[in-house]
């Protein structure tokens, strides 16, 4: 049996009691406006990546055109977004959550971009898996760059930063 000054003790963190429960966050903090305002959000853009994809099918083994167009179309409103609410628009808390998370989370897609790569390689595409492979993440990265420095440039009643 060890001795009482072998034992492992848990670290403390001044001013909280280690025997009271923990404390979550949840629902009874105020988060039940967030979640409803992302859940409503991600449905509405989820449709619209659904209709997107119905409008523009992609063929088996084809570039997956619809998916890229969509993925690079959400990061380029996500970059014009975030310069409105973060430096021109003092937005409402629920307006980031419901529309930056909820419907863009929703209409972009990582998971079918995923999916399309592993069936364009299966289905014996690998070169344009590949491509597509490498696509994505290069355009989505300057969609919202050049989306984030047209709108910082196209708003001029925004304050600007002196050097």
């Amino acid at each position: 049996m060890p001795a009482p000054h072998d034992q492992i003790t848990e670290p403390t963190v001044p001013g909280v009691d280690p025997s009271a429960p923990a404390r979550r966050r949840g629902l009874a903090d105020g988060q039940a406006p967030v979640i409803t305002v992302v859940a409503a959000g991600g449905a509405l853009g989820a449709v619209a990546r659904y209709g997107a994809s119905r409008l523009w099918p992609t063929a088996a083994g084809a570039f997956p055109w619809t998916t890229l167009a969509v993925n690079a179309a959400g990061c380029a409103v996500i970059g014009a977004f975030m310069v409105v609410i973060t430096e021109v628009w003092s937005a409402h808390r629920l307006v980031r959550p419901f529309f930056g998370t909820g419907v863009l989370g929703g209409f972009t897609t990582f998971s079918t971009y995923s999916v399309d790569i592993q069936q364009l390689v299966q289905s014996g595409h690998a070169r344009t898996g590949l491509a597509y492979l490498a696509a994505t993440p290069l355009a989505a990265l300057a969609a919202v760059w050049l989306a984030a420095a047209a709108t910082r440039r196209l708003i001029p009643w925004r304050t600007r930063r002196t050097k």
